[in-house]
């Protein structure tokens, strides 16, 4: 296809297009003369993943050159791969911050404990250090009620990790995280307000 029918089927502009050819996110099409290209489904494909990771990820365009730098040359690993969409919609841990509590707990969880993955470790020890500061200590047993739950929420999630292409399998991971997380805080609290009215306002 030509890419005025590259943008019509893929909604993106052809401005937009040569942009991102530009920026070498989208390969070149096949020369069919010196001044067009001819394009596929491949394609296609290649510009709903960026403007997915554009869009909804709201990832920098150098955020999403890193992402599918590791799309075009995968590690060995699924788990690797996953580790880079998550990683690139994780804020980044202030240099010098300590989180060893965290990692005490994910031994006490046995969970494993990667150094790669610190940036995520930190998040939660800064979550924990905001109760902290609140003076709002967790009920107890409330972590681990709630270690037990997104263990199960996060076992339904890798079970639906595509594993045909490391192109699907980030695009699952990444938008997988920024539009689910969002849903999940909304079911929480409306949990909470099922809950609250089980126990203060019942039906009599």
């Amino acid at each position: 296809m030509r890419i005025s029918e590259l943008a019509q089927r893929s909604g993106v502009p052809i401005a937009t297009i040569k942009y991102y050819l530009r920026e070498r996110l989208l390969l070149e099409g096949e020369l069919t003369s010196a001044t067009q290209a001819s394009y596929d489904d491949s394609h296609l494909d290649r510009l709903r993943l960026i403007r997915a990771l554009v869009g909804p990820a709201g990832l920098s365009i150098a955020q999403v050159r890193a992402v599918l730098d590791q799309v075009d040359h995968p590690p060995e690993s699924v788990h690797d791969l996953l580790g880079v969409g998550a990683e690139a919609i994780t804020k980044k841990a202030p240099v010098g911050a300590s989180h060893e509590r965290v990692h005490e707990l994910m031994r006490a969880w046995g969970w494993r404990v990667d150094e790669k993955d610190c940036d995520t470790h930190a998040v939660l020890e800064e979550a924990l250090q905001g109760l902290d500061a609140a003076g709002f200590p967790l009920p107890l047993g409330a972590l681990e009620d709630y270690r037990q739950h997104m263990e199960a929420i996060a076992e339904v999630e890798v079970a639906g990790v595509p594993t045909d292409s490391a192109e699907a399998a980030v695009r699952y991971v990444v938008l997988g995280t920024v539009l689910v997380e969002p849903l999940l805080l909304a079911l929480r609290r409306m949990a909470q307000q099922e809950a609250s009215a089980r126990r203060f306002d019942p039906i009599s």
